[in-house]
């Protein structure tokens, strides 16, 4: 039988029994890309990072067939920030975009006033979505945008679709009646569940041509409004002496994770899970206060405090990366990475050309467990007083050591990160020199990077003068 007569007779299998080509629609140079960001989600909010409450089976199960991340990043302790980074690759102090849009108004009882603040992405950086779709991608934005409104939405960023998102920080209308100029729910819809919805039908409708699925729930954020027939089920599971008590959150939390149980349902369904680069990240910390509800949504024991502050409960999240081209199944990293490399890894994956100035590095190195990933300081800049009773401040961290500046008077705390994880040890007066090192990066790196600072409050001076 030659060549020819074999290449014919195979190609009538595949009509004949159906076999869709979808594993070659995506080149092994141009990887299809689901990009899963969570609203406000804990580092210990699943399974997998030790919740006692919390059941993920199918983010759980993610995990074990890719990479987790031990100690990820994000960019910032709150969101709009964050999610500029996750697509230009670049700090939100590179980008003046320090607070959530439109962020906290200036107060009286304030020593210092906020820095002002850019309102939406640059129209000079290249998102993650315009350097795909200049590699033939076919992109989607499902959910929350919070990065500009009007002409700086998503379709003005890259994306020919966009479901839902608008520059509202939380659900227009809520997780049950959720409105907005592109996605209205029925009755009896529930919104994290039509989202998904929307991401499965784009996977389905675009599988034969490399695409990039951006799903930005609006869960885990307030309102904390589950499903009640599940959050009744958590309610009679909760241990009072459990780290995870709230049942209204893990209901939401479940309702995340059959979500992403769809979406790699899908992948497999249409054979396109080998191909696919799928990430899981948080845009910041969980919320620990009481903020829109009667208790606090989670807490991120052993870490310090949560959403809004500098301490790692309010910036380290999980990441799960699953490509079975790079990373084994079943590995971790311990190394520590931030928002910003999401963008140069799926560039880099992708081929793309991305922004030229980028505050991130990829990490295929890490997942293939190679040499090339460079040791570098990560930093942090968040000049305002945030909804969750953080001030003004600045972090770095390098190595094991991690200091935090307060803006408001200057002091500094000092912290040894591999002894002590949750922050309960100030150093910064035994070990000095080291603080002060740090400091001095700090400072240079705000430099180089152009972060805005924030200036004393006339109003709260002559209130003092008076006092």
């Amino acid at each position: 039988m030659t060549a020819f007569v074999t290449r014919i007779l195979l190609a009538a299998l595949v009509t004949v029994i159906g076999v869709a080509p979808h594993a070659t629609a995506a080149q092994p140079d141009r990887p299809n890309v689901v990009l899963i960001l969570i609203d406000d989600m804990g580092w210990r909010d699943l399974g997998c990072t030790g919740s006692d409450l919390y059941r993920t089976p199918h983010i759980d199960a993610l995990s074990s067939s890719g990479m987790r991340f031990t100690q990820a990043y994000s960019a910032a302790p709150i969101c709009s920030p964050t999610r500029a980074s996750i697509l230009t690759g670049q700090h939100p102090a590179r980008l003046g975009m320090t607070d959530w849009l439109p962020g906290r108004r200036d107060m009286p009882s304030q020593i210092l006033l906020r820095p002002q603040i850019a309102t939406h992405l640059p129209e000079s950086t290249t998102t993650l979505a315009e350097a795909l779709k200049q590699r033939g991608y076919r992109t989607a934005h499902i959910g929350k945008w919070h990065l500009g409104a009007g002409e700086h939405g998503p379709e003005k960023n890259g994306f020919d679709v966009n479901i839902g998102g608008t520059q509202a920080g939380s659900p227009p209308g809520g997780y049950f009646k959720f409105n907005t100029p592109t996605l209205k729910l029925q009755p009896g819809e529930y919104l994290t569940d039509r989202l998904t919805d929307e991401a499965v039908g784009f996977i389905d409708q675009n599988g034969k041509h490399p695409f990039f699925v951006y799903l930005a729930h609006y869960s885990v954020h307030i309102p904390l409004q589950p499903k009640q027939e599940v959050a009744a089920r958590y309610q009679a599971a909760v241990k009072p002496d459990a780290i995870h008590t709230n049942a209204i959150y893990a209901a939401m939390v479940e309702s995340v994770d059959n979500s992403v149980g769809r979406i790699l349902q899908k992948l497999d369904e249409l054979s396109l899970a080998e191909n696919t680069l799928v990430i899981f990240t948080s845009d910041n910390g969980g919320l620990s206060v009481r903020e829109g509800a009667d208790t606090p949504a989670t807490s991120n024991h052993p870490l310090r405090t949560g959403k809004g502050y500098l301490y790692e409960g309010g910036i380290r999240v999980p990441l799960l990366i699953r490509w079975p081209a790079a990373a084994k199944a079943g590995t971790t990293c311990d190394v520590p990475v931030a928002s910003a490399d999401l963008y140069s890894t799926v560039i880099a994956a992708a081929g793309a050309a991305g922004n030229p100035i980028v505050d991130g590095q990829t990490l295929l190195p890490l997942l293939r467990q190679q040499d090339g990933f460079q040791p570098r300081a990560l930093y942090w800049h968040y000049p305002h007083y945030s909804n969750q009773g953080s001030k003004p401040s600045g972090a770095v961290r390098n190595g094991d050591w991690k200091l935090i500046e307060f803006f408001e008077d200057g002091r500094r705390e000092l912290y040894n990160l591999r002894e002590d994880p949750s922050e309960s040890q100030d150093l910064s007066a035994k070990n000095r020199a080291k603080a002060d090192e740090l400091a001095v990066d700090l400072a240079r790196w705000r430099q180089a990077t152009g972060a805005r600072l924030p200036t004393s409050n006339p109003d709260y001076v002559r209130k003092a003068a008076r006092q």
